[in-house]
């Protein structure tokens, strides 16, 4: 029986870890011995593993990622990765090098620092490997070059690389430890073979895998809006991180409400801006038009009773999210960015609008004018989502 090992940072409701699950669930136990390894230790996901996979960590908390309570947790577990083994003392130099670099461009990304300690500080594997894959960037990619014992080594990509901060210093040309790169889309693929040209024979696309007919049923399930709003529903899914540049959104529908327009923006998820947005929504007059409903275990009764689904961000890799729009039949509207550009065509089955606020209040309102471009979006989005399992066998042929 095949040995593989799985590492993702956290395991908590987001996208690449939602697609990990679902990978997860087509292992055949009878052929494959899974075992995942998280980096933070944590993440309210672990209760939906499938049974046959077995969780390494010796300490594992079931809080989710986002919240204050997981937070604190995080702050934790980041103090402990930087007193094991001495980790800090030897990574002081890398600290202050990418530090430097960092200022010089005036982006301090704190989490891209700590996942070089994250990783050292990590609890280590006695156990070799038939394949490890590290399922995301950052300290789960330098977790399975530095320290996995295996045959073959993998590594995803979710996001355009150079935009969502990584930099060549804090890798430590990782990659050159991996048999295989596999990027989530198309243009994923592309922007990490512009970084990393040497590498791109080592490189290849694998989709993420939904489960069309699980979330087709689970949007039937009790739950969506309480309130008795009888306007027009915009969602929005996304971590509350400047990633997904939310602030753009808000001032969007600052634009809707002068026009008079009879709708409701919700956003469902957490992250770090969450003070921020909420202080951006009270200046703006908005705290009972754009709604911050948290996380929610079932996102799906939400998303089916929206009338609009709005993706608008400042990057993407490839966005799970937006294929559950459209697996629920939803008009779409995506700002134009890589990424989102591979999963909507414009006019053809969404609406595809600048990172601007007044571009997305246009995109909004020609789907709330035209009936009958929102209804022939909504048939070709429901269509959309080609089947992935098919990428299966991309893994399978590193255990040949």
């Amino acid at each position: 029986m095949k040995k593989i090992l799985f590492v993702i940072n956290t395991l908590g409701r987001a996208g690449a870890e939602n697609s990990l699950l679902e990978l997860l669930k087509h292992l055949d136990p009878k052929q494959y011995e899974v075992s995942l390894y998280v980096i933070m230790g944590q993440g309210e996901l672990a209760s939906e593993l499938p049974e046959h996979v077995r969780l390494l960590n010796k300490h594992y908390r079931n809080t989710p990622v986002l919240g204050k309570q997981g937070q604190k947790g995080m702050v934790k577990q980041v103090l402990k990765a930087m007193f094991t083994r001495g980790t800090l003392i030897r990574r002081l130099p890398y600290l202050f090098k990418n530090l430097f670099l960092m200022l010089g461009k005036k982006q301090i990304s704190v989490d891209k620092l700590l996942w070089r300690i994250l990783s050292d500080g990590g609890e280590f594997q006695e156990e070799t490997y038939d394949l490890a894959v590290a399922y995301i960037e950052g300290g789960a990619t330098y977790y399975v070059a530095d320290h996995v014992h295996a045959v073959r080594k993998a590594a995803f990509i979710h996001v355009d690389y150079q935009k969502a901060g990584y930099t060549k210093a804090l890798d430590k040309d990782c990659y050159a430890k991996f048999d295989k790169m596999f990027a989530v889309s198309q243009e994923v693929k592309i922007e990490f073979e512009k970084f990393y040209p040497q590498w791109a024979d080592k490189t290849d696309v694998f989709r993420n895998i939904l489960d069309v007919e699980g979330i087709r049923k689970r949007a039937l399930e009790p739950g969506g809006f309480t309130d008795s709003f009888d306007g027009v529903r915009i969602l929005t899914i996304g971590r509350l991180t400047a990633q997904k540049g939310l602030e753009v959104s808000i001032e969007a529908m600052a634009l809707l409400k002068r026009a008079f327009f009879p709708v409701r923006w919700y956003v469902l998820g957490e992250g770090d801006q969450r003070d921020f947005l909420k202080k951006t929504i009270e200046k703006a007059g908005l705290q009972e038009d754009f709604i911050l409903l948290g996380s929610v275990d079932n996102p799906y009764p939400y998303l089916a009773q929206a009338d609009l689904y709005v993706h608008a961000s400042r990057f993407e890799g490839k966005s799970i999210a937006i294929q559950e729009a459209q697996v629920l039949g939803k008009a779409i509207v995506v700002s134009d960015r890589s990424g989102n550009r591979e999963q909507v065509i414009d006019r053809e089955d969404g609406i595809m609008c600048r990172f601007h606020p007044e571009s997305i209040r246009d995109a909004i309102d020609l789907l709330l004018h035209d009936q009958e471009l929102k209804q022939r979006l909504e048939k070709a989005a429901a269509l959309k989502n080609e089947a992935a399992e098919k990428d299966l066998y991309k893994l399978f042929d590193l255990l040949q």
